[in-house]
């Protein structure tokens, strides 16, 4: 099995169990939580472009997560290609 095939099929298990802990959560929101938490990607579109997502479906996703208290936080906006750079709160605070 190559790097990449184990790497991925690690990330769907992260993301797998993200939606264990968590039942409210859908794929994209697990994935965004994780890309954040491993480093994958900290704005809409990177994540957007290495899953092959529509960026639309990821803002949605995106925003639903910041609404959620102690979930996500939005660390900047750039209005002109509508990127949103996110990061994961501080562990203390969740």
């Amino acid at each position: 099995m190559s790097e990449e095939a184990s790497d991925a099929d690690r990330f769907l298990a992260l993301v797998a169990a993200a939606q264990g802990r968590d039942i409210r959560l859908t794929s994209i929101q697990a994935g965004l939580l994780v890309a954040a938490e491993l480093g994958i990607a900290g704005d809409s579109r990177a994540f957007a472009r290495k899953l092959g997502i529509a960026h639309s479906l990821v803002l949605r996703e995106l925003n639903v997560l910041a609404e959620r208290e102690g979930v996500l936080q939005i660390v900047k906006r750039d209005p002109r290609t509508m990127r949103v750079h996110y990061t994961l709160p501080p562990r203390d605070e969740t």
